[in-house]
């Protein structure tokens, strides 16, 4: 047979098994629509969800007057009064003020010292203790107005006790810092994004076709209907290549649809979920991005599940291929890195810099693009070839 033909008879066998794959998930119309619809519908609630609670927020801790339990307040009845313009009301403390800060009743307390009055008239500061528990994190807006307002105080006094001595305030103040925010707004709008869509795209591509791949290889020899697929002439090379490709085409429909999802759902949120606003352009640049970690994931569920000796034992692999995804991220939230070119040749890292490039409407160079798709293809690759070499396992077609 000459070469042609022989490209040409296994290009035949890749696509008979696609369709066979897509054919007997096809079948099973519950699980392919939670395989195509799961994510497409669980992010969107997620974004409006978190807008909708980051709205109530504000509301509630930022332009809601807070009670501020304060100790010894008649000591201090300027600051006091002070504090109820800034929509500060001071009201009693509890008698047990620390179990209350500890078990949440109160976000945040204020405590004014007993020398508060007598340090007020000598000119020595007057101490004024802020009191939380650093541990929660719904108390940060509470306190931050605290604090905000106490230091906005001690600023006007401070003022005014130089003018009443015939010195400028301005001379207790020699230097002015100004901040300029040299950041463009695409990457202000896209900061937000940028925190939160890289894994959950990542992982909905790594796992996308995670369902048909299992069910494919360890649903069909615990089945013992592997066997028969084995023993037809088609090359394993051919079988292995048309369930990833099945199952890569229910990734990509998936992935689609969950960006679809994202910018329709962005589009009627309110607050910070309108900053998940997806562009077509950057949907299809997003698309590119994750075709190699769609062939990586698809590739190395067929290594793993072709090992497993039943469906059981390849979702058990399922727990940790999760945790993946998540790990640069959670690991630059800990250790911020500057970008280098070598990230791009990390999996799952150069995915999440590549993503966030896009949200941040940064141009890619050239060279970061080829050394991303040689990493990311080079290692599907690999883990198609691991995946051959195991089907070429006789022991592949016995269950049990």
């Amino acid at each position: 047979m000459s070469h042609p033909e022989h490209s040409k008879g296994l290009f035949a066998a890749v696509l008979t098994v696609l369709r066979k794959e897509l054919l007997d998930i096809s079948r099973d119309r519950r699980t392919l629509l939670l395989s195509l619809l799961l994510a497409p519908l669980l992010y969107p609630i997620l974004i409006l969800g978190m807008g909708a609670l980051a709205e109530s927020r504000v509301k509630t801790q930022i332009e809601k007057p807070l009670d501020i339990p304060t100790i010894n307040a008649q000591a201090a009845p300027n600051l006091i009064a002070f504090l109820k313009a800034q929509g500060l009301n001071a009201v009693a403390a509890p008698d047990d003020l620390t179990a209350a800060l500890r078990s949440q009743d109160i976000d945040v307390a204020l405590r004014i010292s007993d020398d508060y009055a007598k340090d007020w008239r000598e000119g020595r500061p007057a101490l004024v203790e802020v009191l939380r528990d650093t541990t929660r994190r719904d108390a940060d807006i509470p306190t931050t107005r605290l604090q905000v307002a106490l230091g906005a105080y001690g600023q006007q006094v401070g003022a005014l006790r130089l003018l009443a001595r015939g010195i400028d305030a301005q001379v207790a103040r020699p230097v002015d810092i100004g901040l300029q925010d040299l950041a463009t707004a695409d990457a202000k709008r896209g900061l937000y994004m940028s925190l939160l869509l890289p894994v959950l795209l990542i992982i909905t591509s790594f796992l996308g076709g995670a369902y048909l791949i299992l069910d494919a290889t360890a649903g069909e020899r615990e089945r013992q209907s592997l066997e028969p697929l084995l023993a037809t002439p088609a090359p394993r090379s051919a079988v292995v290549s048309g369930k990833i490709a099945a199952a890569c085409v229910i990734g990509m429909i998936s992935l689609v649809l969950t960006l679809l999802a994202f910018k329709l759902s962005a589009t009627f949120a309110t607050g910070v979920g309108r900053q998940l606003n997806v562009g077509f352009v950057p949907m299809v640049q997003m698309l590119f991005v994750l075709l190699p970690m769609l062939f990586i994931g698809t590739s190395l569920l067929t290594y793993l599940a072709a090992a497993a000796k039943s469906m059981k034992e390849a979702q058990s692999h399922m727990t940790w291929l999760m945790l993946l995804p998540m790990l640069p991220g959670y690991a630059l939230l800990v250790y911020p890195l500057k970008t280098h070119l070598w990230h791009f040749a990390v999996p799952f890292l150069a995915q999440n810099q590549m993503l966030q490039k896009i949200t941040r409407h940064e141009a890619i160079d050239g060279e970061v693009w080829a050394v991303y798709l040689a990493a990311g293809f080079g290692l599907a690759a690999l883990l198609w070839w691991a995946a051959v070499r195991r089907y070429h396992q006789e022991r592949l077609a016995i269950s049990g």
